[in-house]
């Protein structure tokens, strides 16, 4: 009962933002920030907006990451996970070396380890035999199917055993979904011997199944793909669950994407990002079935499998702040699949889960590139901390403001970008939009430069701490800018 009325609370909370975006001028309700960092990857805290829009981040290719050249890995790794835990990285995969049957004998879990998030090195374990090599990183063979989509997330939990900081679901239809754990991410063990999660008929469970300890929402939860009827059409969707403790989980229940149109979203990647744990994100596989675009003479020319070239695929940036549904703000792909022919086959550009911070001001996302050939491998992009979309004005400038809300703190924090004549400069008003005394625009003082974590000051002097806890509205007036996150600090 718990769960589902803290589930009802946060759907409650989600629809009463809608509702404020209509009613809020009149009401004065507010929006509760408290201090939590806010990305404009949605539209959640925007009233209204004029001369700017909201844009996707631009990713910048920074090159392979590794490449699936041992004989126990392949053109069919898939699949992949990236953990952050402290100062270390860690690489989670399937190894496959032939295409077969999902959850065949052949496939094995591999792992791959950095200091930095940009070189990787496979650690020699000792754990398991693969083709005929036992210095390997395989932490998990011979317990097929479950290496088909092994996946991992470190758990967050308050109190979490410190045996139990590891956690991965994994297995498909005929297995259900088996629940592992590990101290330290290299040796696992099975949490239970039978299934935590059932597979109820209509759940193939053969994607990868991703999970997490929700901070906002205080519960375990699973994201993996259903199926879904739209007229004559059956698309890959995505559903989750819940679980207080990572055993026992609720019902399923279906993502809602709102008034966007269908598509077949083959991995949802959702977790919580890192910096705004409260914002779940996914920049996931979107699967175009039978879209063709390689000839047979330019299949054969890359290698690809021939079972592999007669569909395609690119990224897509999807989001949730917690319930049952999704927005899809963007519809543009993330990621395009980009030049040559070897990116453009069947459950190729499919990326790995996470979104890691790798710099002082950057952060990457890794992709599995070349799909069904030889050259498979995975390739990393790095973005701007916070930089998966950004309100944007153009020359001509422009100015957004946000619906009542209330916060916690004494400092506004920007994360912003402007040109050399451009600028970024904020007025707090109260609820009704009437500019508040010591922060109108005429105080306002124009930011010029590129920086993740500004602290915006008035001329006035006055502290944003005198309306901590009141309902006001944020004006950002932009010129040839970018704003892609703010928060109030202490």
């Amino acid at each position: 009962m718990a769960l589902k009325s803290t589930r009802r609370q946060f759907a409650s909370q989600a629809a009463a933002g809608a509702i404020l975006s209509q009613e809020s001028r009149a009401s004065g309700q507010a929006i509760d920030i408290a201090g939590k960092r806010e990305l404009f990857v949605d539209d959640f805290l925007i009233d209204r907006m004029q001369g700017v829009r909201l844009e996707l981040g631009h990713p910048v290719d920074a090159g392979p990451a590794i490449r699936f050249d041992r004989p126990w890995e392949g053109p069919f790794s898939a699949y992949t996970t990236i953990i952050r835990d402290a100062g270390a990285y860690r690489m989670y995969y399937r190894g496959v070396p032939e295409s077969g049957k999902d959850g065949n004998e052949s496939e094995v879990t591999c792992t791959a380890e950095s200091s930095d998030g940009i070189v990787w090195r496979r650690p020699e374990l000792n754990f398991f035999d693969a083709r005929g090599t036992k210095p390997n990183n395989v932490i998990l063979a011979g317990q097929a199917p479950l290496s088909h989509n092994f996946s991992p997330f470190l758990d967050t939990r308050p109190g979490v055993p410190a045996q139990e900081r590891y956690k991965a679901l994994a297995g498909i239809h005929k297995t259900g979904l088996v629940a592992f754990v590990s101290s330290g991410g290299r040796a696992w063990r099975r949490l239970r011997d039978q299934a935590v999660f059932p597979s109820p008929d209509r759940f193939s469970l053969d994607s990868q199944n991703v999970s997490f300890w929700s901070e906002a929402e205080g519960c375990y939860l699973l994201y993996f793909r259903t199926w879904k009827i739209i007229g004559k059409t059956n698309y890959r969707w995505v559903s989750r669950a819940s679980s207080p403790d990572f055993i026992t989980w609720s019902r399923p229940e279906e993502m809602d994407f709102g008034a966007a149109p269908p598509e077949h979203l083959y991995t949802s990647q959702t977790s919580p990002y890192f910096r705004a744990p409260h914002i779940y994100m996914g920049i996931c596989a979107r699967f175009m079935p039978g879209r063709q675009v390689l000839t047979e003479t330019q299949a054969k020319t890359v290698g690809v499998d021939q079972k592999y070239f007669k569909d395609c695929s690119d990224a897509v940036l999807i989001t949730t702040r917690g319930g049952t549904s999704y927005r899809r703000q963007f519809m543009e792909a993330f990621l395009r699949p980009g030049l040559g022919w070897e990116n453009w086959v069947s459950r190729s550009n499919y990326p790995a889960l996470n979104i890691v911070q790798t710099g002082p001001s950057t952060m990457s996302f890794y992709v599995n590139r070349n799909y069904g050939q030889p050259t498979a491998y995975l390739r990393r992009y790095e973005l701007r901390l916070d930089g998966l979309a950004s309100v944007r004005a153009g020359y001509g400038g422009g100015e957004l403001v946000t619906k009542p809300l209330s916060f916690e703190g004494a400092h506004l924090e920007l994360n912003y970008s402007t040109s050399a004549p451009g600028g970024v400069r904020i007025e707090i008003q109260d609820a009704s939009g009437a500019p508040l005394p010591g922060f109108t625009l005429e105080e306002s003082v124009e930011l010029v430069g590129d920086e993740t974590g500004r602290v915006y000051a008035w001329k006035s002097g006055a502290s944003a701490a005198q309306l901590a806890g009141r309902p006001v509205r944020l004006r950002f007036a932009m010129k040839d800018a970018d704003l892609y996150s703010f928060r109030f600090s202490k």
